[in-house]
Parts: structure tokens; C-alpha cells; sequence
């Protein structure tokens, strides 16, 4: 089975005053595809500058990091957002919905960037049937309730048939109940074959991972054992 992440040593500094801080001292980290996996930590432990690098919107100072075979840990920031666009589906805590356009508009903004001019709106639509939104596909999304956006984000992150969906906190602005509705979504498309990567800092959501990857002072800890 191929890995969709492959980082090796990655090394992430940031200064803090007068001192270099390591964000990332060292890590390796692989998750093959069709893995579901949780990577977890307390505050200030790594997770969000890891979830950062996984997910091309940073670099390492030092390391390799292959997504789906390509080393993209030194690529330029426009090859990184054709990277981000194409390879990955992002699902975002706050849902990062643009308010004026409809479920199906957002859908099919990451294929319009893709440089995609036919067959956009047949795949949005195919996406947003996927999560459940067939009847929603015309709603704003303050038409919209918290967990019906998650799914229009869900859909998006879909639509483009990325390698990877990293999903940062996906059920962080939900209450308990829809958050359930989210994860049963997201565990029916890893059941799917989906390679999946949530950044959690709940211990109920990490548990339903085949995996979890801990995190402390910018190096992997305790590694459980893969799907």
C-alpha cells in the first residue's frame, strides 16, 4: 500500500524573541493511504504547525515531506497552492463557507481554481448528494445549521477527489449530536477508502481513529499502531 504522507525529520523553527524555538524537532511520520488517523496534543505542542506542513499551507526549514509520492517540501508558494488545490481537501473548525454564495457555488470553487470549465456543476452536485445535501443545494449558508455547513464543507473537500482530507477540529463548533453526525460521515467515507486526517484535541473523536499520533514538543510520541 503506497503512503499518501511521508515525512521524514522534519524540522520547524520559529523565533521567539531571542531564542529559536523548534516547533518540529525531528519528526517522521508516515500514513499510507486509506488510513484513518487522529493526530493529537496539548496546546503548543506541535499538532497545528504539523497539520500546517502536512497540508502544504508551510514549509520545513529542514526534512522531506512527500504527499502522494511528490517531495513538496520545498516547493514555491504557487506550486504549493496548485498542491493544496489539487491533492488535498481541507474541512475547517469554523467551515470557511464564502456567505454570499450558495452550497453549491462553494462546491465548485476549488474546480473552478483547478482551471475545470466542464462537468463543475455535474461533480458538485455528485458531492453535496454524497453528505446528504440534495435538498440543500440552493441554501446560503445562514440558511444553513452548523452541521449542514460542516457537510458543505465536507463536500467540498470531496470534489476535487483529493489524495488526503485533513480535517482540523471538524466537530470543535458543533454540539454533541451533530458532531457524531459529522464523524459518522467522515468514518463512512474512510469505509469508502478515504485517507482521512483529523487534528483533534478530543479524546472521544481520536478514539473512533484506527490511529492515533500523539504529539509533544514538536516530536511524535507514543506512536499507536496503523489501521
Amino acid at each position: 500500500m503506497n503512503d499518501v504522507i511521508d515525512a521524514r525529520n522534519l524540522i520547524k523553527r520559529y523565533q521567539v524573541g531571542e531564542d529559536a524555538v523548534r516547533a518540529l524537532d525531528g519528526v517522521n511520520l508516515r500514513v499510507a493511504e486509506g488510513e484513518l488517523a487522529a493526530i493529537t496534543g496539548p496546546s503548543g505542542s506541535g499538532k497545528s504547525t504539523l497539520m500546517h506542513v502536512i497540508g502544504c499551507l508551510d514549509v520545513p526549514d529542514e526534512g522531506e515531506y512527500y504527499l502522494a509520492g511528490e517531495n513538496v517540501a520545498k516547493l514555491s508558494s504557487d506550486r504549493l497552492a496548485n498542491i493544496r488545490n489539487r491533492r488535498i481537501g481541507f474541512v475547517f473548525q469554523t467551515f470557511n463557507l464564502l456567505p454570499r454564495m450558495t452550497s453549491l457555488e462553494n462546491v465548485e470553487l476549488p474546480l473552478m481554481y483547478a482551471g475545470l470549465r466542464h462537468g463543475v456543476r455535474e461533480r458538485a452536485v455528485v458531492a453535496l448528494e454524497r453528505v446528504g445535501l440534495q435538498n440543500r443545494m440552493f441554501h446560503a449558508p445562514n440558511q444553513l445549521s452548523g452541521g449542514q455547513r460542516q457537510r458543505v464543507a465536507i463536500a467540498r473537500a470531496l470534489v476535487t477527489d483529493p489524495a488526503l482530507i485533513l480535517a482540523d477540529e471538524p466537530t470543535g463548533n458543533l454540539d454533541t449530536h451533530i458532531g457524531e453526525e459529522i464523524m459518522q460521515l467522515l468514518l463512512e467515507l474512510h469505509a469508502g477508502g478515504r485517507t482521512i486526517l483529523i487534528v483533534t484535541h478530543e479524546p472521544d473523536i481520536a478514539a473512533r481513529c484506527r490511529r492515533q499520533i500523539h504529539i509533544r514538543d514538536g516530536r511524535i510520541v507514543e506512536p499507536a499502531g496503523g489501521g
